[in-house]
């Protein structure tokens, strides 16, 4: 009997905000305890750092710049190939629940799964089309100070409703479909997609998640972007324009942890799924993902939310934790290879002996879940746009959007929406950057990415090996033949 599948995913989860891959002040037990049941990958990366290219990215094998998904604003085209219109035409049935951020919202879903929920409207099936604009994070604009706005911060909240409620009818909509695939006499294996929205900002959630992080006991916050040298003229832009740098420690530290609060409300959530397949029967025969499609900054640097073309580690090293269906072998804990977002289109078709129909760049993560060290040579992370690309400039947000900063500077002309990619080998992370100076950081001996090393005389010999790397990652991934064959 095939297994089945399913994603519970994050939207903007940074993997160093789980208790078990060294927050201390994480209350994620739910995570951690799966981490014992199967494998966490401490070094797995997204290949953008923001939504829906990141979301095209997984869901096919695909990098973004090998069919142009570098903004939020062009999503995946009928023709285009992803992995719920691959296991449903195999066979399985795919079940979408939550965030769509791949398909526009002109097309239904019939070609991608047999059932999907938005988690607001519960009548919501395949065919469903938005004919009014989709639901969002609402944030109270009115009497902010600029660093208020724009620092994202909302902190406590009445109750689950408005904000954040569209999580708990995901969740509660996953529960009725395994308890209804229970009773009925479908026997087909099922594709479970659950992707909601925390701990996407605004930082703020009801009780008793609200409060459950302890605000002067956290890791320590990365120093401003100020006060470096060698730093992407984005951030500096972003930090100058969020007016944060004056904030106190015991400010950020609310945010931060107001941040951790919205963690420990996803991991019960993730909870309550995984209790609902342990009930019915589909535990044991279940592969499980568990990930985010990229992080947040939450503070480090002087800056809130994220950012579409810098790769810091906040934004970049994302959270994937698989428990594998009965009957693969795996060694149960933290692994240290690196591994990709990209992979996890080929894994699934691996573990269901599935036949992709279309070219993919990802890797099988099967042979990593038994070894703990076993990962990839390199792994990359890409964003930006070059000169003239106003279609990827995102326009649209005023001084009142709290995305104004990082939105207005992504329409400057100027250096800070430079195309910019990023590859990380061992321990050393390069990102090459079109329009301004690279980056080289050393994350044995600066964790944190604060020292630039791109000018050291002694590590050129790194920087032209990661360099040759690079050309070859793009002769490898930059386009691909289709399967379909037309007429002369």
């Amino acid at each position: 009997m095939k297994p089945n599948i399913v994603y519970f995913v994050a939207d903007q989860l940074r993997s160093d905000a789980l208790h078990h891959l060294g927050n201390d002040s994480a209350v994620t037990p739910n995570l951690d305890h799966l981490a014992t049941q199967g494998v966490s990958f401490q070094n797995c990366y997204c290949q953008n750092p923001v939504c829906v290219p990141s979301r095209c990215s997984f869901l096919t094998g695909l990098y973004p710049h090998t069919s142009g998904h570098r903004t939020m604003h062009y999503l995946q085209k009928p023709e285009e190939p992803n992995i719920l219109k691959t296991m449903k035409n195999n066979g399985y049935q795919v079940i979408w629940i939550g965030r769509n951020d791949v398909v526009p919202a002109t097309h239904d879903k019939l070609a991608y799964c047999d059932e999907y929920y938005d988690g607001i409207h519960p009548e919501n099936r395949v065919d469903y089309v938005e004919t009014k604009p989709p639901v969002h994070h609402s944030y109270p604009t009115t009497h902010l100070k600029p660093d208020e706005l724009y620092s994202f911060y909302i902190g406590e909240q009445k109750d689950s409703q408005g904000f954040g409620a569209m999580d708990w009818g995901c969740v509660h909509q996953a529960i009725d479909f395994l308890k209804r695939k229970k009773e009925s006499q479908d026997e087909r294996p099922f594709f479970l997609y659950v992707t909601i929205s925390f701990p996407h900002p605004p930082y703020g959630c009801e009780k008793p998640f609200y409060g459950i992080t302890d605000r002067d006991h956290l890791p320590p916050r990365r120093p401003n972007i100020d006060t470096l040298k060698d730093r992407p003229s984005m951030l500096q832009e972003i930090f100058t324009k969020q007016q944060l740098g004056n904030w106190p420690e015991t400010r950020w530290n609310e945010l931060r942890a107001t941040y951790l609060d919205m963690v420990n409300r996803f991991d019960y959530h993730y909870g309550m799924v995984e209790s609902a397949l342990k009930e019915n029967g589909f535990y044991d025969n279940s592969g499980i993902f568990v990930f985010s499609d990229h992080g947040d900054y939450t503070g480090d640097y002087g800056i809130a939310e994220k950012v579409q073309n810098c790769f810091e580690d906040p934004i970049s090293n994302v959270p994937l934790l698989i428990k594998p269906p009965i009957g693969v072998d795996y060694q149960a804990g933290v692994h240290e290879g690196l591994v990709e977002l990209l992979d996890l289109s080929a894994t699934v078709a691996q573990l269901t002996d599935t036949k992709l129909d279309y070219t993919q760049f990802g890797t099988s993560l099967l042979p990593a879940l038994n070894d703990k060290q076993l990962g990839k040579d390199a792994v990359f992370c890409e964003g930006g746009r070059i000169h003239g690309e106003e279609q990827a400039m995102e326009k649209g947000h005023g001084p009142e959007s709290p995305y104004w900063p990082r939105l207005s500077a992504q329409g400057s002309e100027g250096p800070e929406h430079t195309k910019a990619v990023m590859i990380r080998q061992a321990n050393f992370k390069f990102t090459k950057r079109l329009y301004e100076s690279d980056e080289l950081y050393d994350l044995n001996n600066d964790p944190q990415e604060l020292h630039n090393l791109i000018f050291i005389e002694s590590y050129q010999d790194v920087i032209l090996r990661m360099q040759q790397r690079l050309l070859q990652f793009y002769m490898e991934t930059g386009d691909f033949v289709p399967f379909q064959r037309d007429r002369r």
